[in-house]
C-alpha cells in the first residue's frame, strides 16, 4: 500500500507553517529504513529539523552496514521489508545482541498479533499507513523527551545517592589561582584529565568545573571505581544484554551511553580492580565499549576524567595499576592542594559554607570571631575542604563554635585533649587518631563512618588493616 507523499507533504507544510517551529535536537541521529523511495525521501526531509544526522536504507542489509560505522539514536523502519528478514525480526535480533536504540515501527498491514509482535520486540510506537508527517513527529517528540527524561533522572539519582561538595571553586590563594586559570584552558580540549589530591580536597568539584565550561551538550556522569567488584563496575560501565547474568531480566545502557556527548567521571580510579583496568584501557583505546553479555561494539563519545586520592605513578610501580592505562589517563594531570597548603583561604571558605548551608538549612547565620578562626586556622584538617564543610555544617545544626564541633560531637571533644593537632605530629598520625574517632563514634561501623569521613569504606579498610586493625 502505497503512501500518497505529495499529500503528506502538503499536509506538514501547512502545519509547520501555522504552527511553532521545530527546535532540532543536537547530536542526535535517526535511521529509516523503508523499501519505499518516496518514504524515505518524505521522512529525510521532514525529521532534518529534529536531527543533526538522518540516514536512509531500503533494506535490513543496508541498514546495518550503516549501523556498523554509525551510532543511532532512533530507528524508523517498516515491519514489512524485501529480503529474508523483516523489521519485527530484525529488532528482535538487535535487542537479543544487546542493542537498546529505539525503534518506531511503520506499517500498512497491522492486525493485533503484529502489534503484539512489534511490542514485544522492543517498539516505542507503532504507526500505520497512511500517516501525516505530524504523526511521525508527535512520535518522535514522545520518544526524544523519555529519552531526555531518563538521562536526567538517572543523573539525579547518582546525584542523591552520593554526596557532593555544594561549593563552587572558592580560593584565592596562589595554588587555587593557577589551578582555575589551567581548567579555564584545558576545558573546552577533548584531553583526558587525571585530577590528584588527597581525599576532601574538591577533586569532583574541580572536574565539574572542568565539564561546566567544556561547552559538552551531555551530562556530567559520575561514578565511584572503589565502591564495586570488577564484575559489578563493567556492567556499570558498558551496561549488559538481557540473560547476561543472574537477575539480568532486561537489556540495560551503562554509564558510558548516559555520559554520550559529554563528562565520564572516574572517581578513586587508584581502586579499580586490575582486571577491570584492562577493559576500560581498551574502551579508551577504541572509543568503543561492549556490552556484557554482547558480541557488538558500541561506538563512544565520551570525555574521560579520572581522579584518584593515590599517588598512581607510585602504584604503577608497586604493580598494582596498570602503567599502559596510566599513561593514557595522564594526558594532563592536576593536583588539587590540601587544605593545610592553603590555610588562607579557610576563612574564605568557612564564610561560603556558613552562608550557602544556613540557607539550605534554614538555620540563622553565625558569625566567626576571631578566636574561633584561631582555631580553624591552627587546626591540621586531615580531612581537608569536605572535613571544614562538615563542621561548619555541625555547628549550624548544635549551635556550637567550631572548636567543640572539630572531633564530631561532643561526646569525643573531651577525648581531643589527648591529642593536639597543632603540636608536631605526622600527619599520618592525626589520620589514624582521626579516623579511629569517627570509628568509635559509629560503634565500629565502617560504613557508616566512611560516610562521615567522605572516604569510601574500601579505602577505609586499607587503611585499618594497615594499622593492624581488624
Amino acid at each position: 500500500m502505497n503512501v500518497n507523499v505529495e499529500e503528506l507533504q502538503t499536509n506538514s507544510d501547512s502545519k509547520q507553517a501555522g504552527g511553532k517551529e521545530s527546535t532540532p535536537v543536537r547530536m542526535a541521529s535517526v535511521l529509516i529504513v523503508d523499501d519505499e523511495p518516496g518514504i524515505r525521501s518524505f521522512l529525510q526531509k521532514g525529521l532534518r529539523k529534529y536531527f543533526g544526522l538522518v540516514e536512509t536504507a531500503e533494506n535490513v542489509e543496508t541498514a546495518e552496514e550503516l549501523r556498523l560505522h554509525c551510532h543511532f539514536d532512533l530507528i524508523i523502519t517498516d515491519i514489512r521489508l524485501p529480503g529474508q528478514t523483516g523489521g519485527v525480526e530484525w529488532v528482535r535480533e538487535l535487542r537479543e545482541q544487546g542493542g537498546t536504540t529505539g525503534v518506531i515501527f511503520m506499517t500498512a498491514h497491522a492486525d493485533l498479533e503484529t502489534a503484539i509482535a512489534a511490542l514485544r520486540a522492543g517498539a516505542e510506537d507503532f504507526i500505520m499507513k497512511p500517516f501525516r508527517m505530524e504523526q511521525m513527529i508527535t512520535a518522535v517528540e514522545r520518544y526524544l523527551e523519555r529519552q531526555k527524561m531518563q538521562r536526567e533522572n538517572f543523573v539525579l539519582r547518582r546525584q542523591v545517592e552520593q554526596i557532593y561538595d555544594s561549593a563552587g571553586m572558592v580560593g584565592n590563594c596562589q595554588q587555587m589561582r593557577t589551578l582555575c586559570d589551567v581548567i579555564k584552558r584545558v576545558a573546552p580540549m577533548p584531553s583526558t584529565v587525571l585530577i590528584e589530591g588527597e581525599s576532601g580536597t574538591g577533586k569532583e568539584l574541580a572536574a565539574r568545573a572542568i565539564h561546566e565550561m567544556s561547552g559538552l551538550s551531555g551530562s556530567f556522569v559520575p561514578v565511584n571505581c572503589g565502591a564495586m567488584s570488577a564484575e559489578l563496575l563493567e556492567s556499570e560501565l558498558f551496561g549488559h544484554v538481557k540473560g547476561a547474568f543472574t537477575d539480568a531480566h532486561l537489556s540495560r545502557d551503562g554509564l558510558f551511553t548516559y555520559a554520550s556527548s559529554g563528562t565520564l567521571f572516574l572517581d578513586e580510579i587508584g581502586e579499580m580492580p586490575l582486571s577491570m583496568q584492562a577493559h576500560l584501557l581498551r574502551a579508551l583505546e577504541e572509543r568503543t565499549i561492549r556490552p556484557v553479555g554482547s558480541n557488538r561494539e558500541v561506538p563512544i563519545d565520551v570525555r574521560i576524567i579520572a581522579a584518584s586520592n593515590r599517588d598512581l605513578a607510585q602504584e604503577v610501580r608497586n604493580g598494582d595499576f596498570r602503567e599502559d592505562l596510566y599513561y593514557r589517563l595522564n594526558v594532563l594531570s592536576l593536583r588539587m592542594p590540601a587544605l593545610r597548603e592553603r590555610h588562607e583561604d579557610i576563612p574564605l571558605l568557612a564564610k561560603h559554607f556558613i552562608d550557602t548551608l544556613s540557607a539550605e538549612l534554614g538555620i540563622e547565620s553565625l558569625q566567626l570571631g576571631e578566636g574561633e578562626l584561631a582555631r580553624l586556622l591552627d587546626y591540621d584538617w586531615p580531612g581537608n575542604v569536605r572535613e571544614l564543610k562538615n563542621v561548619i555544617e555541625r555547628c549550624l545544626l548544635l549551635n556550637k563554635s567550631p572548636s567543640l564541633c572539630l572531633t564530631g560531637s561532643e561526646s569525643i571533644s573531651s577525648q581531643s585533649a589527648q591529642f593536639d593537632p597543632t603540636k608536631s605530629l605526622l600527619l599520618e598520625a592525626v589520620e589514624k587518631q582521626h579516623i579511629l574517632k569517627v570509628l568509635d563514634l559509629e560503634g565500629g561501623n565502617k560504613s557508616a563512618a566512611a560516610r562521615v569521613l567522605g572516604i569510601s569504606r574500601k579505602t577505609l579498610e586499607r587503611k585499618t588493616q594497615a594499622w593492624g586493625l581488624a
